[in-house]
């Protein structure tokens, strides 16, 4: 064999064993951020919820509006049932959302209006709207289940000094979604989100922090949450308070006729 044949023989196999490694760096970057996010939702798992949350929307303008809601949750990650009701202001006082969240799909999501005495079903087309007035849209309100999107651990980074770490989340075919990817930054010290962006194509549309982060019966919660909507440059602010986990919550309040009952 002369040396110019030993030469090419010796390049495609380092090449070959190259993407080997290559290729399983990737597989071992997508399994790892699986087993983060994994993590991160087996520790904040619950059998129920309930908290009072204040919303704040500051708009691009400055000019400030204050709404308060209730916060209600009955069932394991992926499949539970939400109840968001509002309290106040009075324009406002009655209207409720019922969220059936599903492991392999879209949530279901029903509203009632008091003011017409009518309860609708959120159209899938409506996903990506805002929800009465704030910047999170009727999407962000379902609940995130891991088996839902495919991921790629990007690396760490520091969010509020507390180092993360950077993970893709890219939505999978039977998950109906407004958004391509978003990135999710997990800490590492406790295995709480402590943001999430999300993207259309390649631009940034919302943010969403998380802050105040709590020790809550065993469970690390983000008492302080922000959704920033990057296009409008307005902010949302939500508050969470009496926060409460596995509390005794009846099957029956998560149903359409509870809504008008409230």
């Amino acid at each position: 064999m002369n040396r110019t044949k030993q030469h090419l023989i010796f390049a495609a196999i380092a090449c070959a064993l190259a993407s080997a490694r290559l290729g399983n760096s990737r597989l071992y970057a997508a399994d790892s951020a699986r087993q983060i996010i994994d993590e991160a939702q087996n520790r904040a798992t619950s059998k129920s919820e309930r908290y009072e949350g204040l919303l704040e929307t500051i708009g691009e303008g400055g000019e400030r509006a204050e709404k308060r809601w209730s916060f209600e949750r009955l069932g394991s990650h992926g499949q539970s049932k939400v109840v968001i009701a509002f309290k106040a202001p009075a324009e406002v006082k009655g209207v409720a959302l019922l969220i059936v969240n599903h492991p392999d799909r879209a949530s279901d999501q029903w509203m009632w209006t008091p003011n017409i005495e009518r309860d609708r079903r959120i159209a899938m087309q409506d996903r990506s709207t805002r929800f009465f007035g704030t910047d999170f849209s009727f999407e962000d309100l379902e609940e995130r289940d891991v088996d839902q999107f495919d991921y790629e651990l990007l690396g760490e980074q520091k969010i509020e000094n507390a180092l993360c770490w950077k993970i893709q989340s890219v939505p999978k075919q039977a998950k109906s979604s407004q958004y391509t990817k978003s990135i999710v930054y997990v800490r590492k010290d406790n295995y709480a989100f402590a943001r999430i962006e999300s993207f259309v194509k390649d631009l940034a549309v919302r943010r969403l922090n998380y802050s105040s982060i709590t020790n809550i019966q065993g469970i690390w919660t983000a008492k302080s949450l922000s959704m920033t909507d990057v296009r409008r440059g307005s902010l949302t602010r939500l508050t969470l308070e009496k926060v409460e986990y596995n509390v005794p919550l009846s099957e029956d309040r998560f149903t359409v006729q509870s809504l008008r009952d409230r």
